[in-house]
């Protein structure tokens, strides 16, 4: 499966099919049914692929639980602002990972800024002086890349409360959670992976200017 139908599948299971079992099926499925099929379906989604990839990948798992956590909150019926809680708590968990695995070997930002770096452009920063600029250069990336997740946190709260103020285990709270998953593509997403990509160009553009090549020359070929 090519990378752009698995990312139209990967919409369609977990944000399109959820939203119209909450915002259309709730009177069908009760307030509670409905949730359950709407938690059940991406959570089964992302265990699967876990289960399928053979590896470990903490943003997945970090999803599963989330949805896990969206489901709770409202099968116990707990107050609506622990959901603008728990959607806070999950980005602002990812940013403090991003810059506490920063000194170790499972560093999150190095992961992802190197494996776009082809095995010339590594092998170029061998020398000593070379490597000290490029590691303060990614260290200020790695700060960059994790603000990007504090923002999403701030922006899940304030649409979290200003969207759901209905009780778990109602029909409104289900569409309400449903308009939540809706706008938050458009109103979360977008600006955070403006500052996803601006870390990115700002590595790219550091690691060209410490080796004296261009970037299209330091990124690896799809």
């Amino acid at each position: 499966m090519t990378s752009g139908r698995r990312t139209i599948l990967d919409l369609v299971i977990t944000i399109i099919i959820p939203l119209v079992i909450l915002t259309r099926l709730s009177g069908v499925l009760g307030a509670r049914g409905a949730l359950l099929a709407a938690v059940a379906l991406p959570a089964g989604w992302g265990v699967w692929d876990l289960e399928r990839q053979r590896r470990v990948n903490i943003y997945a798992i970090i999803g599963v639980i989330s949805i896990l956590l969206t489901g709770g909150i409202g099968l116990l019926q707990l107050n609506p602002r622990w959901l603008a809680v728990k959607e806070a708590a999950v980005p602002l968990a990812l940013g403090i990972a991003v810059i506490a695995s920063h000194p170790t070997r499972w560093s999150l930002a190095r992961g992802l800024f190197e494996t776009m770096l082809n095995t010339e452009t590594i092998a170029a920063l061998g020398g000593l002086e070379e490597r000290k600029l490029y590691e303060r250069r990614l260290v200020r990336a790695t700060y960059l890349f994790a603000s990007s997740f504090f923002l999403s946190a701030g922006l899940n709260f304030m649409l979290a409360r200003t969207i759901v103020h209905s009780d778990p285990g109602t029909h409104a709270f289900n569409a309400e959670l449903g308009r939540l998953t809706a706008l938050s593509y458009p109103v979360i997403v977008v600006p955070s992976l403006m500052l996803l990509i601006a870390a990115a160009a700002y590595y790219l553009t550091g690691v060209s200017a410490i080796i004296s090549r261009p970037v299209e020359k330091l990124i690896k070929r799809l």
